[in-house]
């Protein structure tokens, strides 16, 4: 009997693809990490992402809140995006809008520069140091994971406290001016909120909108509203930009899910700022505040 032969090929398994493919076959793919399942957006969720962008460029533009308050829950709890992904892609489209906003600012001369600076000598370092804190414990596993969720649900608390208490925290500012800090004890004071929102911000993607102008109103209660603003705006042209860098070098950023967030909220937040004139500003901020109250249950759940 004639012995057969065999020949045993092993091959080596193909090369797995990159951890942020962004788009396969015109559906959107988004980076599988462990702990989290693996989201798929297909053609019609294009336009869910659209609509999302949209919705919250309008609610942006009726009550001058940032959208990472309402962008990276929406990302994580609506469309299933990895917690660390969403922070990345909203803090560049943060980086984007706000570009836009802070040029229309200083041509009104509504930007208090000095006060920009002081923000950005605490918010900048801080945004370094948390990008190499996440870089250093895994920024993208399953347990920093977790620790974004919690994150971005006690920055959504804070700014939901913030919407609420605003008149009243400036009302006490106002019949206590004794109590007003001055000279180099309110510089430091800004420097050190900078840290605190520069932290925030690069771990969650939220705090530079509504938090950083309320600690604005109460260091600086003189401001108008429009330099409040516009120095809050500023600002945080810089830290988002920078946090984003380093989620760009961590690969926690989205492109196409960026570009088609921008398609949606760039009209949104045109139509919003309209409709702010005639829509009450109280009505729209307990709206806003109940719906981030959701948000921050959901995100602990």
């Amino acid at each position: 009997m004639r012995r057969a032969d065999f020949i045993i090929t092993v091959s080596k398994p193909p090369p797995p693809p990159p951890p942020h493919k962004q788009i396969t076959n015109l559906s959107f793919a988004f980076p599988d990490r462990p702990g989290y399942p693996r989201a798929r957006l297909r053609n019609p969720h294009v336009f869910y992402l659209i609509a999302a962008g949209f919705a919250v460029g309008l609610l942006v533009g009726m009550t001058g809140v940032g959208g990472g308050s309402l962008m990276t829950p929406l990302l994580t709890l609506l469309f299933g995006v990895n917690p660390a992904v969403a922070v990345g892609t909203d803090l560049a489209f943060a980086a984007v809008t706000k570009s836009v906003g802070t040029v229309t600012h200083r041509i009104n001369g509504t930007v208090q520069w000095h006060i920009v600076r002081r923000l950005c000598l605490g918010a900048l370092p801080a945004a370094l140091v948390a990008t190499l804190g996440l870089a250093h414990f895994g920024a993208l596993d399953a347990a920093i994971g977790q620790f974004i969720r919690y994150s971005i649900a006690v920055s959504v608390l804070l700014t939901v406290l913030a919407l609420i208490f605003r008149t009243r925290m400036l009302a006490w500012v106002h019949a206590k001016p004794g109590r007003q800090l001055q000279g180099r004890a309110l510089a430091t004071a800004t420097i050190v909120s900078g840290v605190v929102l520069g932290t925030l911000v690069t771990i969650s993607s939220i705090g530079a909108g509504a938090i950083g102008a309320t600690l604005l109103v109460m260091l600086y209660p003189r401001l108008s509203p429009a330099e409040v603003a516009g120095t809050d705006i500023a600002y945080a042209v810089p830290l988002t930009a920078i946090a984003a860098l380093g989620h760009w070098w961590l690969g926690s950023i989205d492109w196409m899910l960026l570009l088609t967030l921008l398609v949606g909220s760039v009209p949104g937040i045109t139509l919003g700022s309209m409709a702010a004139r005639v829509v009450p500003e109280k009505f729209l901020r307990v709206v806003l505040a109940l719906t981030l109250t959701t948000v921050a249950y959901k995100l602990v759940q």
